[in-house]
């Protein structure tokens, strides 16, 4: 099939997929393909290095990574400070509080700028993403990951007591309208 072909085939799926919404296939392929090969040189240096895999992750790791991939990955995605990463690919919105803010995907007619902004803008997505390098980190630098889940999870009980200071000191001054 002549490079051609294969294109108006895409084509004609992409339109077939989504006929009255832009969908960056290609970009997903992309971001898919990309995935699976950070995955793939984590694998091999993993065997490489001959670090041991463990059978089944201790829950106090599971606990530790969740929380700290919740907090890394709505750092990337969210937090205004890390705003500057996403910039090539996302378009400021607004302020949502709490130090974050909403972009929206920069859809200049590249299917892999698009599939990226969505990427970087979705703390959902990019859990997959920050999840696997922790436990990559896990099995390949165990203590220095420790070390970093520790200040992330640190972080996100932190936002949690500020948020439930504020709604209370809210409550507080709501009482006293007598």
């Amino acid at each position: 099939m002549t490079d051609t072909g294969l294109r108006q085939r895409v084509a004609r799926l992409r339109r077939a997929y989504a006929p009255h919404e832009h969908r960056p296939l290609g970009g997903y392929l992309a971001a898919m393909g990309t995935y699976a090969g950070v995955t793939g040189a984590l694998a091999g240096l993993v065997k490489v290095t001959g670090r041991p895999v463990p059978e089944r992750p201790a829950i106090t790791d599971v606990v530790l990574l969740s929380i700290a991939t919740h907090k890394l990955s709505r750092l990337l995605s969210k937090d205004a400070v890390t705003s500057p990463l996403r910039a090539p690919f996302t378009r400021y919105d607004r302020p949502v509080g709490s130090g974050e803010v909403m972009e929206q995907v920069r859809d200049s007619g590249s299917s892999t700028r698009h599939a990226i902004g969505e990427l970087l803008s979705c703390p959902f997505c990019l859990a997959v993403w920050v999840a696997t390098g922790l436990t990559g980190g896990l099995v390949l630098a165990p203590r220095l990951t420790r070390l970093v889940a520790t200040a992330l999870t640190a972080v996100a009980a932190s936002d949690f007591l500020q948020m439930a200071y504020a709604s209370a000191q809210q409550a507080a001054e709501g009482g006293h309208d007598d």
